[in-house]
């Protein structure tokens, strides 16, 4: 709580002394617009309990209406110890005009107000509206320490310069306040350097209100107060003291001292004086003051944006949320603020990358790409990143948030593959049911139809389905190639036989070609007579002259070169119109004879009129 005490001190400072004439000039022009108030208002109050912070409309609407970047002064210090009074000093405004003063009236400042004309300042060729921020003091009545806590902790996100305002000395209460802005710094400041930062931290000024140093520098007397306190009793308070004190040193340039001497030994009728009446060392002191904090301010600055009114506004509430969650306010839940987005933005890389995984895929190859995918967003994630020490929290959501994707898209794998290998298995099983129909009986098609169709499942499943898809698949083209052999021979059997007696018919009536009936007859004679002989068609199987039709079958009927199963029906009605058209216009052709030598009685004459005439 110190180190933002010390910050805001600073920065009112600088502000009072950071060329003020150019700021009046600005102020008076801004004097006539109705967006701008000359008068305090409240941007926080405190809740019933006096416990957490509450927003308040009236100021943050003023502060909304800046369009240019924002910089702030804020003034952190004890109850009583005059930082109203400094504030006012720095605007050069009276006590009645200014900020309320708390040994005039009733202390007013509740919370953190805001003065509602801001100056207007160029900083770096930047056009700056900067905000003069009051605190509540700490260690008033009928509050809690971890309401100062928060008090102290929002005017350290907020401000750009922080000025902690301590009268006479530094005192172990003092540094102890600090260790929240050592937090902090230890989380952010660290990575300020090459990069956009979540957030710049305020810069810290020691203001102590001393007329004697006894010889020593302010600085000197800030450094002593921050050297390591012998603790050797192992007092737990002192230990974390010394550890404040140990981790202000990365404050480094970030952090100076200043004195200022009392304007006037009556300090409860200083609202009454005019500069003339103040100590003219008070004067000059006050001067430098303001010279140092020009040198100091620097527009607000959040993920390497400078933020204009509504943005500040907009960061103050997700500020505020953070810091009134739990008992007490933490870095971690700060840092989880300022790592929202960036987990988001590792979230959304993640999809991307998965996005463009096409699924399904086996599980080791979905595996890989997962990994892969999150070990390049774990890296973006070191790298933008905000805390130190206290990222565990966004990493841990980071990383089950990725799992829970990951999970999804599992399932998604699973549910591509299922459907995928369903609708292969599905047209593996119709095809294999058309080759159980098969017009034309033939072990070679349903061997080449079988092949075809595993090589095609095997070749088109993916994914964790394919091993239960592979079984099920198996299991019904074995079943389906012992229901084909057993099937094939009495099929073949049959169609023989009503082949031979066809043959028969059309070799005796159609083509009357002796040695075509002759031969179905003798085909049509041997399959029955041989099955009557040995009881069953099934002996015949094992017969060679069998196997030898069975050889002669298949050539005829499938061959990479004709499928007859296919063709057999076009082929017939071709062969059919053929051999009409030779028996209607083929014979009316042939000089005498017939073509094929059968029936020899049909060639002598019938004629009873050549008889009679012989």
């Amino acid at each position: 709580m110190a180190f933002g005490r010390h910050h805001v001190w600073l920065l009112m400072l600088l502000l009072s002394s950071t060329g003020w004439m150019g700021c009046s000039s600005t102020l008076s022009q801004h004097g006539g617009e109705n967006s701008y108030y000359h008068r305090a208002l409240p941007i926080v109050e405190p809740d019933s309990g006096h416990t957490k912070l509450n927003l308040a409309k009236e100021g943050l609407d003023a502060i909304s209406k800046l369009e240019t970047p924002i910089a702030a002064v804020a003034v952190i210090g004890p109850y009583r110890s005059g930082k109203s009074f400094l504030l006012n000093q720095l605007l050069s405004l009276s006590c009645e005009e200014g900020f309320g003063v708390g040994h005039m009236r009733d202390t007013k400042t509740k919370g953190i107000w805001v003065w509602g004309k801001p100056l207007e300042m160029d900083i770096g060729g930047v056009r700056t509206s900067i905000l003069f921020l009051d605190t509540e003091g700490f260690e008033s009545v009928g509050k809690s320490n971890v309401y100062d806590d928060r008090i102290f902790a929002l005017a350290t996100i907020m401000s750009s310069v922080l000025i902690y305002n301590l009268p006479e000395t530094v005192r172990e209460a003092d540094i102890s306040r600090l260790s929240f802005a050592v937090e902090l710094a230890q989380e952010f400041y660290g990575r300020v350097k090459g990069r956009d930062i979540a957030f710049q931290p305020a810069k810290l000024l020691w203001l102590i209100q001393r007329d004697f140093l006894e010889g020593k520098t302010v600085q000197q007397m800030v450094n002593e107060a921050l050297q390591q306190v012998p603790n050797l009793t192992g007092n737990k308070n002192i230990e974390q003291v010394n550890q404040i004190r140990e981790s202000l040193e990365i404050m480094g340039e970030n952090s100076t001292a200043f004195s200022l001497p009392q304007p006037h030994l009556l300090r409860t009728k200083l609202c009454n004086l005019h500069d003339s009446d103040l100590d003219p060392s008070y004067i000059k002191r006050r001067e430098e003051l303001k010279g140092l904090v020009t040198s100091m301010i620097q527009p607000k600055m959040v993920r390497g944006k400078f933020l204009n009114g509504k943005e500040f506004v907009s960061f103050l509430e997700q500020i505020l949320e953070a810091l009134n969650k739990g008992d007490i306010p933490s870095t971690v839940s700060l840092v989880e603020v300022f790592n929202k987005g960036v987990v988001d933005q590792c979230l959304k890389l993640y999809n991307d990358m998965m996005s463009r995984v096409s699924l399904p895929l086996s599980e080791d190859l979905i595996r890989e790409a997962h990994e892969e995918s999150k070990t390049k967003v774990m890296v973006v994630f070191e790298e933008q990143r905000f805390g130190r020490h206290h990222a565990k929290t966004s990493v841990e959501r980071l990383e089950s948030e990725i799992q829970k994707i990951y999970a999804n898209l599992y399932l998604k794998n699973e549910y591509e593959s299922a459907k995928l290998c369903e609708g292969l298995y599905s047209s593996c099983e119709d095809k294999v049911d058309e080759l159980q129909e098969l017009r034309l009986p033939s072990m070679a098609k349903f061997n080449a139809g079988f092949t075809q169709c595993n090589r095609s499942f095997e070749e088109g499943c993916h994914g964790p389905s394919k091993a239960v898809y592979e079984k099920r698949i198996e299991k019904m083209l074995g079943k389906s190639r012992l229901q084909f052999i057993k099937d094939y021979n009495n099929r073949l059997f049959n169609w023989l036989v009503g082949f031979s007696l066809v043959m028969v018919v059309v070799g005796r009536f159609i083509l009357k070609f002796f040695l075509v009936e002759a031969a179905a007859w003798i085909l049509f004679i041997f399959l029955e007579t041989y099955t009557r002989i040995f009881w069953s068609p099934e002996s015949l199987y094992y017969n060679p002259v069998w196997h030898l039709v069975v050889t002669v079958w298949e050539n005829v009927v499938y061959s990479p070169v004709l499928d007859l199963d296919r063709w057999a029906i076009p082929l017939a009605w071709v062969s059919l119109t053929l051999l009409l058209f030779w028996r209607c216009y083929g014979k009316r052709k042939c000089s005498g004879g017939a073509l094929l030598p059968v029936y020899a009685f049909q060639t002598g004459s019938s004629n009873p009129r050549v008889r009679r005439s012989d």
